[in-house]
């Protein structure tokens, strides 16, 4: 039990610890969320300023509101290749070092935001609280914007901005693996 602390949970998937559980899995759970995550706190980071705190600060907004309309069964066409989208874009971005005014920048994440949270909350299991599977997704949403936040000024200061493109590549890679699998 020790070294498998997972195991002692008691009763997952019941009650508000089932919904802040699966909310904060979710994110982290597939490459697609998880990579959109950080690459809006690395772009962020490389773009300076106040769009560093801004464009995290308005994904977490827009992607509340999303998960809401989406654990409310409002539809949203093309969700999945939204998300998609997001990792070819912000990858592209970052690998090119685009700096884009603060009010696109803030508009383009927000909408990618959208896609997210709806996916978010579509795949609310029926027996979570909505308020803590949506308060474990917006934690980990603002802890991997965080994490991408701090390597992106981290890498910057130590001159080494040049590693920031790279991870965009990375990203745009995971971007268009996802749009591929579209087409298949």
């Amino acid at each position: 039990m020790l070294g498998l602390p997972s195991l002692a949970h008691a009763h997952i998937g019941v009650g508000h610890a089932s919904g802040l559980l699966h909310g904060m899995a979710h994110p982290v759970s597939g490459l697609d969320h998880l990579c959109a995550m950080v690459a809006v706190g690395l772009w962020a980071a490389q773009c300076g300023g106040r769009t560093l705190w801004l464009v995290p600060l308005a994904f977490v907004s827009v992607m509340t509101v999303g998960g809401m309309l989406g654990a409310a069964g409002m539809p949203l066409p093309l969700v999945e290749q939204g998300i998609a989208a997001s990792l070819l874009v912000l990858g592209l971005l970052m690998a090119a070092a685009v700096r884009l005014p603060l009010a696109a920048s803030v508009g383009l994440v927000g909408l990618f935001a959208l896609f997210h949270g709806h996916a978010h909350g579509t795949e609310m299991p029926d027996t979570a609280s909505g308020l803590a599977y949506g308060l474990g997704f917006v934690i980990v949403t603002i802890s991997l914007h965080l994490l991408g936040m701090g390597a992106g000024v981290l890498v910057q200061k130590w001159g080494s901005a040049r590693l920031l493109r790279f991870a965009g590549g990375a990203v745009t890679v995971c971007g268009v693996y996802l749009c591929l699998q579209f087409l298949t």
